[in-house]
């Protein structure tokens, strides 16, 4: 069993492989270098492993990249594979989150984007089209953007029910579609909006990531502008599960793959201050769906202040699980204990935008 740790920076993409628990990693790139990788994706659901990137280049644009062996050859089409139609009069900045779809649909695989739009591609991550429902939702207009730009960064695909999607934005909240992308609902009831003059608004709310265990889809955890909160019920009301963390401020949100009441989130002091509280780099894990929290954190340095954003954090699907985690000064860090203790990967990198793991 390998371990494929996929990392997206502002200049470009690495791979990290191990081929087992006791092994070093084996560190290689950049591919795409002097590219925003802001979203990596890995797609296992067929025989060969398939590698996502959406590289922005200051000089060519916005695309994705494929690569069905690894890394060591990337297919980047010479059109763009996600383009905004003619009449939305838009066009696309970057690709924020490359998601597989669930297993029964094979090739479809999703993307967000910013501005804020969710496509869809049915040749597994090759092509894409816009989801019309989401962009012609009448709350469009009302969504602004946050401070890394206005952009859909969260995808969950139901596993069991294809045509329902869970999608996050900043600045906008938590939209919800249960036949396929038709129609769509707010869903951020109970989250606490501290941005705006209504503290509870319908939508415009800044939330920065949700996750989802596919064994538990109606069970979502949400790290908002200062707020972390928990829904039973699919989204449709969300309750806070803060208390017992040191700030309620952050960015990534991470459940772990074979126990869905654990979660992962890597506090910051403030959204003025984004660091970790006291400058000790912790990740923070509830093992009762976020009714208590502990510091992880053997092996994490202190004096440490760099932050961790919010796709700059994911598990693989081993057992036990391996967590991972970057920083905005180029570490990664990894887990092979369920984040009992920690162990650098490699330092120096550029700003870490975005990791993903997956055993192959």
């Amino acid at each position: 069993m390998t371990v494929v740790l996929a990392i997206g920076t502002r200049k470009g993409l690495w791979l990290a492989t191990r081929a087992d628990a006791g092994a070093d990693w084996e560190v290689a790139g950049p591919h795409h270098p002097m590219t925003e990788v802001y979203a990596v994706g890995i797609d296992t659901r067929r025989p060969a492993p398939r590698l996502l990137a959406g590289v922005t280049s200051e000089h060519f644009g916005p695309s994705v990249a494929t690569s069905d062996d690894l890394g060591a050859t990337w297919d980047e089409p010479d059109h763009a594979p996600i383009a905004f139609p003619p009449d939305t009069a838009e066009s696309l900045v970057r690709a924020w989150q490359l998601v597989p779809g669930p297993p029964s649909e094979p090739d479809v695989v999703y993307a967000g984007t910013e501005p804020s739009a969710l496509f869809r591609s049915d040749d597994g991550g090759r092509t894409y089209e816009l989801v019309r429902g989401l962009w012609d939702h009448p709350h469009r207009e009302h969504w602004t953007p946050g401070g890394g730009g206005k952009a859909i960064h969260t995808v969950l695909p139901d596993p069991v029910e294809p045509g329902r999607v869970t999608v996050a934005m900043s600045t906008g909240g938590v939209y919800r579609t249960e036949d396929g992308g038709a129609t769509w609902r707010a869903s951020n009831t109970g989250i606490k909006a501290v941005h705006v003059p209504d503290p509870y608004p319908e939508y415009g709310h800044c939330v920065h990531k949700v996750a989802m265990h596919p064994s538990a889809p109606e069970r979502l955890f949400a790290q908002v502008h200062h707020g972390v909160y928990r829904s039973d019920d699919g989204g449709a009301s969300w309750q806070s599960i803060a208390d017992g963390l040191p700030s309620d401020f952050g960015f990534p949100m991470v459940v772990h793959p074979h126990r869905p009441e654990v979660i992962y989130t890597f506090p910051l002091t403030a959204d003025v201050m984004r660091f970790p509280p006291e400058g000790r780099c912790r990740v923070y894990r509830s093992e009762d769906a976020g009714k208590s929290w502990e510091a992880v954190g053997a092996g994490l340095p202190d004096g440490y202040w760099a932050g961790v954003m919010r796709d700059a954090m994911c598990a693989d699907d081993a057992d036990p699980a391996g967590i991972y985690f970057g920083s905005r000064t180029g570490d990664v860090y990894a887990s092979r204990d369920d984040g009992d203790s920690w162990q650098l990967v490699v330092s120096h990198l550029p700003d870490v935008l975005s990791v993903r793991a997956a055993t192959v």
